[in-house]
């Protein structure tokens, strides 16, 4: 209205009020407000003066919540939507606090910006899986021990390319892919290619397992020697039953008589797995065990609480004594805490006319032993 007026003053104030449909009353009221302001406009000056001191003291941090709550505190009684209308007019705000959660660190973490890469002196190469049958590359300083980069795939073609692009590599450690050697003699035929030590013990730890699978049957002599009150259990414990009907154990006797078929004759490890369907490597396993119990699949024994006691039941079913209830309350009676079901089931081989289980040595253990370094001697007693 007042553009209109600056623009055209010689219209006149009532046509243009008749044009707009604006009642004269209500023009001249709004040119007598802008002379003397209204009593809300006053106040709302003075309670925007009185928020913006609030928001001040607080270093910007209170928003409307807070400086009402500040206000009725101090008597003034306004409410809540004025405060907020009143703080977007004058252009405040306060800081809200908001939880951060792993994406928002993510995200923080993302912005930053990486270091400048330095060819390292000595480069470590390794490969990781990143879903299924999908693996990358990781390419990581060996000194340092920070990663550098990393892509999908294990082509030898990246890495010679990488290598290439980064001169100075002296020392490049992996593991035994043939993939990375090639990419390594390509892109830095320099550099001298070792494996690390963690290589290096998993390829002796299969190794060394290979050889206690093929020499399982002599695990057992290598446990300590029996205490001599007992040696007729030790050799109980150490014997393997020669029928034993399970899934497994019919499972293991059939593939061990049908590859000793065919290699026994002078057929191949290759030509056996191909005429029976199985991989080369279960072909060697079964080949080269003597006898089926080698190779079938037992469960690890875990210690149980029954073990201390495994003497006496020896002990009381020789005397006659068959019933695993009455066992077992006499084993509650030397101090047993465990159920009934584990006594009847560690008698139930000698319903079989088999020994008791005592557990035994797995694979894994023969492993450790071999790769384990020996305990130190016990120190001398010099005086």
């Amino acid at each position: 209205m007042r553009a209109l007026l600056d623009e055209h003053p010689h219209l006149g104030v009532e046509p243009v009020l008749r044009e707009l449909h604006i009642p004269s009353s209500t023009y001249y009221r709004w040119r007598q407000a802008e002379k003397d302001a209204c009593e809300r406009i006053r106040q709302d000056t003075e309670l925007t003066g009185q928020i913006r001191q609030i928001h001040q003291d607080s270093g910007g941090i209170y928003g409307s919540p807070r400086i009402h709550a500040v206000l009725k505190r101090e008597g003034v009684h306004v409410g809540r939507k004025r405060v907020e209308r009143l703080m977007r007019q004058a252009g405040l705000a306060g800081i809200s606090p908001r939880r951060s959660t792993r994406c928002t660190v993510l995200a923080q973490l993302m912005r930053v910006p990486l270091p400048p890469l330095v060819t390292p002196r000595v480069l470590g190469v390794d490969d990781f899986a990143l879903y299924a049958d999908t693996y990358g590359t990781l390419l990581v300083d060996a000194e340092t021990r920070l990663p550098l980069t990393l892509w999908e795939g294990r082509d030898a073609e990246q890495l010679s390319r990488w290598l290439r692009g980064h001169p100075g590599v002296e020392i490049a450690c992996r593991d035994g892919s043939l993939t990375y050697r090639q990419g390594i003699a390509d892109g830095a035929p320099q550099a001298v290619q070792v494996s690390d030590r963690f290589h290096l013990w998993q390829g002796l730890s299969r190794r060394v397992q290979e050889i206690a699978a093929t020499h399982r049957g002599c695990l057992p002599h290598a446990l300590p020697a029996p205490e001599a009150t007992e040696p007729e259990l030790a050799n109980a414990a150490a014997t393997q039953p020669e029928s034993a009907d399970t899934p497994a154990a019919r499972h293991a006797r059939r593939l061990f008589e049908a590859v000793h078929a065919l290699t026994d004759t002078g057929r191949s490890f290759s030509s056996a797995a191909r005429q029976l369907g199985l991989d080369r490597r279960t072909v060697r396993k079964y080949a080269r065990a003597r006898t089926w119990h080698e190779v079938v699949r037992r469960p690890p024994r875990r210690p149980s609480t029954l073990d201390p006691y495994l003497d006496y039941l020896q002990q009381r079913w020789d005397e006659g004594e068959h019933s695993a209830k009455i066992l077992h309350q006499e084993l509650l009676t030397k101090g047993y805490l465990g159920h009934y079901q584990r006594v009847k089931m560690a008698v139930a081989p000698l319903r079989r006319g088999l020994p008791l289980d005592r557990g035994g040595t797995s694979l894994r253990c023969g492993t450790a032993w071999s790769c384990r370094a020996p305990p130190p001697p016990p120190a001398r007693d010099l005086r």
